[in-house]
């Protein structure tokens, strides 16, 4: 879907746990085609990417924010947390 929609996302929640391919390796797509398309000066800057699941250990952390993620929101989501980061992310596409 990123690289069908024109102008791109403003932020995308990642959920880790898809049917045909897991967040992880959706991320790792995102960023290698938005890597293109920044070369090709298409893209301007990366879209923020929040991981939002209930794996919530250390390492699934840490693992979204190696991938390419830029937070961690973990289920049950705290609202507070959510409207934090996108107030944070969301004005980086001002």
């Amino acid at each position: 879907m990123v690289q069908k929609t024109t102008p791109p996302y403003d932020l995308i929640f990642m959920d880790l746990q898809m049917p045909e391919m897991d967040g992880f390796e959706a991320t790792v797509n995102i960023r290698k085609y938005e890597n293109e398309m920044i070369i090709q000066g298409k893209l301007k800057k990366h879209i923020p990417i929040i991981a939002l699941t209930a794996n919530v250990f250390k390492e699934d952390i840490k693992k979204c924010l190696e991938t390419g993620m830029v937070a961690h929101i973990g289920k049950p989501m705290d609202f507070s947390e959510v409207v934090g980061c996108l107030n944070k992310y969301l004005k980086l596409q001002e």
